[in-house]
């Protein structure tokens, strides 16, 4: 076998080793995405349910809560930005840091000053390489996440909340995530967690209309008890760590559908280059027959010469 030829079945060999990995890795987000579709299906009840329960006291009370109040002098805010832990998945993370980044910019024009916090190894690693300060981070949970992670999250959050404090604190607070809304579309996009907008419940995972619009559902009177303030108290963790929850479930879905889009095209890829080394191997091997057979007639004809010679 020539040199040709061991150089193009060698890359065939390689190229057929990467495709079996692309293939694999294709096959396993696509059984991923119908799991986390379920689960992000399973939530929507609980959600729907506490939206609806936290609506009705936003709507029915005068209470001026803090997790519902706008403030009226914003300095700092607060960003967590929700991107995978792994790659392979095309331009899934370059299109939830671009609108990060995007957010961020406008942000500070406004003249706020913006904490980061972070979920998957992706969106840690960018700002760590950009020496971009990071106030707490979460890895290993973008293609699992549960509802202690939301809660553990949603509870960090709440802790750095304080509008009414001037030294320390945000006053708002952003989330960034993929929407998934179907296999072949998923849209990053950044929503305001806090202050509250309390969504209506057809809205409870995708951010919609405060309980204030006209098309907010007509809520029977109630009688909080002990007080509608603390009914919030109580609802509003709860209704936020289920934000959450329903954010990181949709950027789930949208991670394993871009990574089995993006795996699909590598192994399209593979193929078109095996087809095409496996034509420059033959087109070598035909090349080396002809030389050869040229040697050897040219052989023949240099011996015949010389006999005539003779």
């Amino acid at each position: 076998m020539g040199a040709q030829q061991r150089v193009f079945k060698q890359k065939i060999r390689s190229t057929q080793s990467l495709r079996k990995i692309f293939k694999a890795m294709e096959l396993i987000a696509a059984s991923r995405i119908q799991k986390a579709i379920a689960r992000s299906q399973a939530a929507s009840p609980y959600a729907n349910a506490l939206t609806r329960a936290v609506s009705a006291v936003a709507s029915e009370s005068n209470v001026d809560h803090v997790l519902t109040t706008e403030s009226d002098n914003v300095k700092r805010a607060a960003v967590l930005v929700m991107g995978p832990d792994r790659g392979f998945a095309g331009a899934y993370s370059a299109n939830l840091l671009r609108e990060a980044e995007e957010l961020v910019r406008l942000l500070q024009g406004e003249g706020k000053h913006v904490e980061l916090f972070t979920v998957g190894g992706k969106a840690k690693n960018y700002y760590t390489f950009r020496d971009r300060k990071i106030e707490k981070s979460w890895t290993g949970i973008s293609e699992n996440p549960t509802a202690e992670v939301a809660r553990e999250i949603g509870e960090a959050l709440l802790e750095n909340f304080d509008p009414e404090s001037e030294d320390s604190g945000v006053d708002e607070i952003y989330i960034v995530f993929t929407k998934f809304v179907s296999s072949v579309t998923h849209d990053p996009e950044y929503r305001r967690l806090l202050p509250l907008e309390v969504v209506d419940a057809d809205e409870a995972t995708t951010g919609g209309q405060s309980a204030g619009s006209t098309d907010a559902p007509a809520f029977p009177l109630y009688e909080f008890e002990p007080s509608a303030e603390a009914v919030l108290d109580a609802l509003l963790p709860r209704y936020i760590d289920s934000r959450i929850l329903s954010a990181l479930l949709s950027a789930s879905a949208s991670e394993q559908a871009s990574r089995q889009a993006a795996m699909k095209t590598a192994t399209d890829n593979a193929d078109d280059l095996i087809k095409t080394y496996t034509r420059l191997a033959n087109t070598a091997r035909q090349a080396e027959i002809t030389q050869e057979l040229t040697e050897i007639v040219g052989g023949a004809d240099a011996l015949a010469a010389s006999a005539a010679g003779d």
